[in-house]
């Protein structure tokens, strides 16, 4: 082997990307950990939520190639569905969190099986005007209460034991069921289905020619990302305790792939620093009004400019070289 050889394959030695993932669980895993001993629990909570929802489009757009500009349908109807099964019919919240993301996945099914037929920008407008149909359905429906939205959705108590009213009881089993999200998710990306995605994103027709159905495995990348996002909009219709259009709204889809690329498109950990920076500015920054939008874009565009890879990726790719 030459030396450039042995560089490329130390940088991507396998042992190594295991040793860097474990560390960087465990660092991620202690943050929120301690998290609430050093912020309001309630803003915790909500991080997480829209963290679980950047991982679930990371999935799809990072490992599968999917540019979709209509995936706050999925968390506003896990959202909606969710808010009215545990205020309306009653149900304790984790059968109602089960209904938001299977509301999503079932979502996900019907769409998927339209959108998928076609690729790239027109893959992406065809999930936007799903999306924009969908937010028209949620205003004029009678259980979304149109504008009001569903308010005052009771949290209840987990198992009928913790009384999630207790804003640290509730962040922590919002952090569980991120946990829950994001080893799937991890899980899935290190499959023999999430290498052959990864092979479908890179070079189309050429898993096409090895034999693989391609849109079949879009499909499947693209209903479990929505059961995901379902599954983050449920969460925090319980967190947040109602459920409005700005859970289903177009600029809900902008803010997911603001995180995705912000934090790095393609990598396990980005969605999660991406989420950390997007709603940190918005709960600090709140005081600025209208202007926070303009301070996001001018973040964003420097954080283009000078991370073409997002913040984790280019983190990892300096770790990469110094290991080079």
């Amino acid at each position: 082997m030459t030396g450039q050889q042995i560089g490329d394959h130390q940088a991507h030695d396998p042992s190594w990307e295991r040793r860097y993932e474990r560390g960087a669980f465990a660092v991620l895993f202690l943050a929120f950990v301690l998290m609430p001993a050093f912020i309001y629990p309630r803003f915790g909570s909500q991080l997480l939520c829209f963290a679980m929802f950047a991982c679930a489009f990371n999935l799809l757009i990072g490992f599968g190639g999917l540019l979709s500009f209509g995936h706050a349908m999925f968390f506003g109807m896990g959202s909606y569905l969710c808010a009215h099964a545990a205020k309306v019919w009653g149900l304790p919240v984790e059968l109602a969190i089960v209904t938001g993301a299977a509301t999503s996945l079932a979502l996900g099914v019907l769409t998927g099986m339209l959108a998928i037929r076609r690729q790239g920008i027109y893959f992406a407008m065809i999930t936007l005007a799903l999306a924009q149909m969908l937010y028209f359905f949620c205003l004029q429906a009678p259980f979304t209460g149109g504008e009001d939205g569903i308010q005052s959705v009771k949290r209840g108590r987990l198992l009928g034991l913790v009384d999630l009213n207790n804003e640290v009881a509730m962040y922590y089993f919002a952090f569980a069921v991120f946990l829950a999200a994001f080893g799937l998710i991890h899980r899935i990306i290190h499959s023999p289905f999430g290498q052959v995605l990864k092979a479908i994103r890179e070079n189309e027709p050429r898993a096409i020619s090895l034999g693989y159905d391609t849109e079949r495995y879009k499909l499947a990348a693209f209903v479990l990302s929505a059961t995901l996002a379902g599954l983050a909009g449920a969460t925090k219709a319980i967190v947040a305790q109602n459920a409005s259009l700005t859970d289903v709204h177009w600029s809900m889809s902008g803010e997911v792939v603001l995180m995705t690329l912000l934090g790095g498109m393609g990598t396990v950990f980005g969605p999660v620093v991406g989420a950390l920076v997007i709603i940190s500015m918005q709960f600090y920054l709140a005081e600025l009004g209208s202007w926070v939008t303009i301070t996001q874009g001018i973040i964003f565009v420097v954080c283009v400019l000078a991370f073409r890879r997002g913040i984790v990726g280019e983190i990892e790719a300096w770790l990469r070289g110094r290991r080079k």
